[in-house]
C-alpha cells in the first residue's frame, strides 16, 4: 500500500467541534434553531496519558455529541484551567469551529503522516481502547484536526447517537450517557 501524502488523505472529516463560551445557550442553539439533535452529554473525561504539548496535563472536560445528517457536532465545555486545547491559545476562536475531526483505523500510520506534514501534535492520549491525537497543521486556533483510532465501543456509540436523531422530535434535547 502506498504512503498516504498529506493529513487529508487520510479520512473524511466526520465531525465539527466547538468550544462555545456558554454551553447551554449552545446546546438550545444547536437543538432549537439548528434542528440538529438531541445531544449526548459524557461528564467529566480525562484522557490516560493525556499531554498536551509534549507534557502529562489533568484537563478534564464535557462533551455533547450529535448528528446532523452524517456530520457529527461536538460541544465542548472545559472543567479547569489545566493545559489543553480547550484553554489559552487553540480557545480563543470565539465560539466559532475548534477543530474536526477524522477516523483513521491506524493512529500510528496518522503520527507517520503528522510528521512528515510537520503538523504538530498538541494533545494525545486514550480513553479506554480509543486512541486520539490533535494537531495543529500551521494554521493556528480554529484550525486543529482531531484524528481519532476508535475502539471496541466506538461504532456502536456513534451509530446509537445517530439513530436518535433520525426522528428526533425536539424532546429530551440534551442526554446523559
Amino acid at each position: 500500500m502506498a504512503r498516504k501524502n498529506g493529513i487529508a488523505e487520510l479520512g473524511e472529516v466526520m465531525q465539527l467541534a466547538f468550544v462555545p463560551p456558554d454551553f447551554m445557550a449552545a446546546v438550545k442553539h444547536w437543538t432549537e434553531i439548528m434542528g440538529v439533535g438531541p445531544f449526548f452529554l459524557m461528564e467529566g473525561i480525562h484522557l490516560e496519558d493525556m499531554r498536551y504539548k509534549g507534557q502529562p496535563t489533568e484537563a478534564v472536560f464535557d462533551l455533547a455529541l450529535a448528528y446532523w445528517g452524517d456530520v457529527q457536532i461536538e460541544l465542548i465545555r472545559p472543567r479547569d484551567n489545566h493545559p489543553s486545547i480547550y484553554s489559552g491559545e487553540y480557545a480563543e476562536v470565539g465560539g466559532g469551529l475548534h477543530h474536526v475531526c477524522i477516523l483513521v483505523d491506524d493512529i500510528e500510520e496518522a503520527y507517520d503522516v503528522c510528521r512528515e506534514q510537520g503538523a504538530k501534535i498538541v494533545i494525545e492520549g486514550s480513553l479506554g481502547d480509543s486512541q486520539v491525537i490533535y494537531v495543529d497543521p500551521g494554521s493556528g486556533p480554529g484550525g486543529l484536526v482531531e484524528i481519532l483510532q476508535q475502539g471496541e465501543g466506538g461504532p456502536g456509540l456513534f451509530a446509537m447517537i445517530k439513530d436518535a436523531g433520525k426522528d428526533w422530535d425536539g424532546s429530551d434535547p440534551l442526554r446523559s450517557l
